[in-house]
């Protein structure tokens, strides 16, 4: 059966049977050692559920007090997701940013060291995207627990994330991390010169055995990552200005769509 982001989220967190495959975290298996994963694990499937008739803090206690989880604990958590001043307001009162932020700390009160969030971003502002984002960035820092995030907006996963997978018709097709330059190293990237003679340079660059064309009155070079300097000798050799060097950065989305272009074309009910 193919799977996507949040049924694969569900089965993660023992919401949904696994119909095949097995899913261990820090080590213990899902179907074998349910309780023991469960505890290393918490997470977020859709909205963070609460008592909206009690306070923030108040929905922390009846939960701290199922985990056994001191009151030093839950003052360390309020402090960190940056819900000191609303603790004791009553969650019916709160704007979808803290309702967020709340049921953040009621995932971290336990030390899980997994952390799973659904769409965490879904429609919060981009003041609240950032300060979600940055929240995260001190979870994983202070608590030593590890992030994973499911969302199909690539420019915040690029921004918050350390390393991506993609899914496609049910299947991982592409794992890899950001800003790796091991992998840039031997992948060609596009870098973009503004010169002077642009016949010129393309006729000795491509004497050198640079892939290049010309693009909008400029060279378009592919080239292997830290190559780029061979490519400005070679001009200033030849008395070529250059104006202007850019190199285009490989996106998450860029990566995203070779994956899935590789597999026959995208899913959007399973990406």
């Amino acid at each position: 059966m193919e799977h996507g982001k949040t049924t694969t989220i569900k089965m993660i967190l023992g919401l949904l049977s696994i119909d095949e495959g097995e899913i261990k975290i820090a080590g213990f298996d899902v179907k074998k050692e349910f309780e023991k994963a469960m505890e290393c694990s918490s997470g977020i499937v859709e909205n963070p559920d609460m008592y909206g008739y009690i306070s923030g803090i108040d929905n922390l206690k009846l939960y701290a007090r199922l985990r056994n989880v001191s009151e030093k604990r839950i003052e360390e958590i309020i402090e960190l997701v940056g819900m000191k001043e609303a603790a004791k307001m009553k969650v019916s009162k709160y704007s979808l940013g803290m309702k967020q932020r709340m049921g953040l700390a009621l995932t971290l009160l336990h030390s899980p060291k997994l952390l799973i969030l659904d769409e965490p971003t879904n429609g919060l502002d981009p003041a609240g995207i950032k300060h979600l984002r940055d929240i995260l960035k001190d979870i994983s820092r202070k608590e030593k627990t590890a992030v994973f995030i499911s969302s199909h907006i690539l420019t915040e996963m690029e921004l918050m994330c350390d390393k991506v997978a993609v899914i496609n018709k049910g299947k991982i097709v592409k794992v890899e991390e950001i800003g790796n330059k091991e992998e840039e190293e031997t992948t060609k990237e596009e870098t973009v010169f503004t010169v002077k003679d642009v016949k010129k340079g393309e006729k000795a660059l491509k004497e050198n055995g640079y892939e290049v064309s010309m693009k909008e009155g400029k060279l378009s070079v592919n080239t292997e990552y830290g190559k780029v300097p061979e490519v400005i000798k070679i001009l200033v050799k030849n008395n070529i200005d250059i104006f202007n060097v850019i190199q285009k950065e490989k996106s998450l989305e860029d990566i995203f769509f070779a994956a899935t272009e590789r597999q026959g074309g995208k899913n959007n009910e399973n990406n």
